[in-house]
C-alpha cells in the first residue's frame, strides 16, 4: 500500500474446505451508522500479526489478511498460506467474534493489470477466480488493492469493479486506493497539463465499492504547499493531519462519506538528510521503513529524547555510529548546534550551522514515525470528518503498543 513490496511467485493450488468458516456475511449493501475500525495483517509478519490482533478482536469491525497476489494469468496466489496455521485458528476466532474477515488481493504490476483488465475474457476469468476463492475459503468479501495503474486502464478497472460487484452478490467488495492530493497542494505555480489525469474513476468506485479505504500515509513530500510552509525545519511526514484532511475533503466530492475509510500508518521512515547548499532547509533520501521500537532503541543508544514534530508525529535527528570518519560525527554536530537546541534536533541544527558557517554539507539521519498519539489524532480526525471509519496499516506486532488503547469505535 505502497504496502511495502509483495513478492510474486508461482501459484501453488490448494483446495481445503473450511466448513467452520462458511460465512453468514451481512449484505454488502447493509448500512450501519457505527464507526468502523479495520486493519491489514501482512503476510510477512503472520505469526506476530495474528497474535497481536487476537486479544483485541472486540475492538475491530473487520480484519484484512494481506495475502493474495495475482499471477500473470490473472489467477490468485496465496502467498500468506491461508490454509495453514496460525490463519485457520485466527479465522475461526474472528468469525466467533463476529469480525468480518476480508482478505486483500494486492497487485502492482502495471502492465499485467492493464493487459488482464483490458481483455473482456481475461477480466471475466479474473473476476471468476476471485469469487471462487472467496467462496471456497468462506471469507466475507474481498479487498481490492491494485496500485500503479495507468490512466489508460481507468475504464477497464471500472468495468472490472462493476463485474466483480455483481458477481460477489451479498459479499463485501472493499476498494483500497491511493491518496489523491489536491492539485493546488501538489504543485507550486502552474501545474503540468496532465496534473488531473488519474487512474481511478471515483464515481465508479463510489458505485461499485462498499468501502473505500484511502491510503492516507506515505505523504512525505507530495504536498508542496505544506513543504513550503515548513521550509527551514525538518519535515518528512508519514501523514500530516492537515494533508489527510485535504485528501478526504477532495474525495468526499465524489465518494460518499459513509463509504470512506481513512488509512492510518503504524510505522516510520529513516532518511539520510543534508542541508541545502543555499541554507534554505534540507534534502532527504529515503533509506528504509521501520517499526517504532527501532527508533526508540536508536534514541536510547544516543541519549536522545524524541519529540513531537510539525506533523504531530515523532522524530529525531542523529549521526549513525558507522558514519565514515572523514564526516562530522554526532558529537561534532552537537557542538555546533545553537544553545538550547533539544536533543532530538542537535544533529540537524549542527549540520545546518556547519553549512552556513563553512559551506560544508554534513549528512545525518532523521527517524520519523507514527506513534499512538499520532494514531489517536487520525481517529479523531476521521470522526470529525464524518467518514465511516479507519483502517490501520499495519497490524504486525510492531506498532506502538499503546495503539490499542486509542483504537476505539
Amino acid at each position: 500500500m505502497s504496502h511495502f513490496t509483495p513478492l510474486s511467485r508461482a501459484f501453488i493450488g490448494v483446495f481445503f474446505a473450511f466448513a467452520l468458516l462458511v460465512s453468514a456475511a451481512p449484505s454488502a449493501n447493509a448500512a450501519t451508522s457505527s464507526f468502523e475500525i479495520s486493519g491489514w495483517i501482512p503476510y510477512w509478519r503472520t505469526a506476530t500479526g495474528t497474535a497481536d490482533v487476537l486479544p483485541h478482536l472486540s475492538q475491530l469491525t473487520e480484519v484484512n489478511p494481506f495475502g493474495y497476489t495475482v499471477k500473470q494469468d490473472g489467477s490468485l496466489y496465496d502467498v500468506a498460506k491461508f490454509t495453514q496455521e496460525p490463519w485457520t485458528n485466527f479465522f475461526a476466532k474472528a468469525k466467533a467474534a463476529k469480525v468480518r474477515v476480508i482478505p486483500t488481493v494486492m497487485w502492482s504490476d502495471t502492465e499485467s493489470i492493464d493487459r488482464i483488465l483490458r481483455d473482456p475474457k481475461l477480466r471475466a476469468e479474473h473476476v471468476k477466480n476471485i469469487v471462487a476463492k472467496v467462496n471456497e475459503m468462506g471469507f466475507d468479501g474481498v479487498d481490492i488493492d491494485y496500485e500503479g495503474k495507468k490512466a489508460e486502464t481507468k475504464q477497464y478497472y471500472s468495468a472490472f469493479l462493476k463485474e466483480l460487484y455483481a458477481a460477489m452478490g451479498k459479499k463485501w467488495v472493499m476498494c483500497t486506493i491511493e491518496a489523491r492530493t489536491p492539485v493546488d497542494s501538489r504543485y507550486l505555480g502552474t501545474p503540468p497539463a496532465d496534473a488531473t489525469t488519474y487512474a481511478n474513476d471515483f464515481v465508479a468506485i463510489n458505485k461499485y465499492c462498499d468501502r473505500v479505504r484511502l491510503m492516507t500515509y506515505d505523504q512525505q513530500f507530495v504536498d508542496q504547499k505544506l513543504v513550503k510552509a515548513n521550509k527551514g525545519v525538518l519535515y518528512a511526514p508519514v501523514a500530516d493531519p492537515l494533508w489527510v484532511e485535504k485528501v478526504v475533503k477532495l474525495v468526499k466530492k465524489d465518494i460518499k462519506a459513509s463509504k470512506l475509510v481513512v488509512g492510518i500508518a503504524t510505522y516510520g521512515y529513516d532518511y539520510q538528510v543534508i542541508p541545502n547548499s543555499d541554507g534554505s532547509g534540507y534534502s532527504y533520501t529515503l533509506v528504509e521503513a521501520f517499526n517504532p521500537k527501532y527508533a526508540l532503541d536508536t534514541a536510547a543508544e544516543f541519549g536522545i529524547t524524541p519529540t513531537r514534530n510539525a506533523a504531530g508525529e515523532m522524530s529525531f535527528s542523529y549521526v549513525p555510529s558507522n558514519t565514515p570518519s572523514m564526516l562530522p560525527s554526532q558529537q561534532s554536530l552537537e557542538a555546533l548546534a545553537p544553545s538550547g537546541t533539544t536533543s532530538s534536533y542537535l544533529a540537524a541544527a549542527g549540520a545546518l550551522a556547519l553549512q552556513k558557517n563553512s559551506g560544508k554539507q554534513a549528512p545525518f539521519h532523521v527517524l520519523w514515525w507514527s506513534d499512538s498519539k499520532a494514531i489517536a489524532d487520525k481517529v479523531a480526525l476521521a470522526k470529525k470528518l464524518g467518514v465511516r471509519g479507519v483502517a490501520v496499516f499495519k497490524f504486525d506486532g510492531g506498532a506502538d503498543p499503546l495503539m490499542w488503547s486509542v483504537l476505539k469505535k
